[in-house]
């Protein structure tokens, strides 16, 4: 991962450069920026690979951050937090972060998340993406030579999950993934469209066991060939 720029957003100086050190220790590149409301003109005019955003910053917060570069990217973004709180909404769908931290924190427990991540991103989305890919364009999930056409909701609510492979998600927040609006609607309607889509999936030959059902829980995308 060398030459990987990591764009550390943290208004504590110290713990800042501290993340920037143990990160060019692995051969990382890092730039730091301490105030919440400079972040977006500085990825205007440059790029990274990887975001370390703290949700508590001058200026503008974490959260704020996080939606508007979900609005046009999907740049991963690491939060970094002290307000145990507010984790489901950093790991939801509705902010979009890819993980999150909490404070206090080992350097190296930091580094080792942003390799994971990074893993992730740089790999193929899937193991098998010359076989399986998902075009926006046409609402189709394409498998080998075959392919299936999708509703809006349901090619949302597939490709919420297909992005972040193996993350369990609720019902709660595929809702707020798939209804702009954020219309209620009851669990059985997450439950109806995951029917729906595992049944073209069948007939175009994926995997049964693509969306995977945790009890209790909710779904993850999982496929394997």
């Amino acid at each position: 991962m060398s030459g990987k720029k990591i764009l550390i957003v943290e208004d504590e100086i110290k713990i800042a450069e501290l993340l920037s050190d143990y990160l060019k220790q692995s051969s990382f590149d890092t730039h730091m920026i301490h105030r919440g409301d400079a972040v977006e003109h500085w990825l205007e005019n440059n790029r990274c690979d990887l975001i370390l955003l703290d949700l508590m910053l001058p200026g503008k917060d974490g959260i704020e951050i996080c939606k508007t570069v979900r609005q046009s990217s999907n740049l991963p973004i690491i939060m970094v937090t002290a307000k145990v709180e507010e984790i489901d909404r950093l790991i939801g769908l509705e902010v979009g972060a890819d993980d999150y931290i909490c404070k206090p924190f080992s350097p190296r427990e930091v580094v080792a998340r942003v390799k994971a991540v990074m893993r992730r991103f740089t790999s193929p989305i899937t193991e098998d993406v010359e076989q399986l890919t998902l075009d926006k364009s046409t609402f189709k999930v394409k498998f080998q030579s075959h392919e299936t056409e999708l509703t809006k909701v349901e090619f949302s609510l597939i490709e919420a999950m297909y992005r972040r492979k193996g993350q369990i998600f609720s019902r709660a927040q595929l809702m707020n993934a798939i209804y702009e609006d954020r219309h209620i609607v009851s669990d059985r309607t997450i439950d109806s469209h995951i029917k729906k889509i595992r049944r073209k999936l069948s007939d175009i030959g994926v995997n049964d066991n693509a969306i995977q059902s945790v009890y209790g829980a909710g779904y993850k995308f999982d496929y394997q060939d």
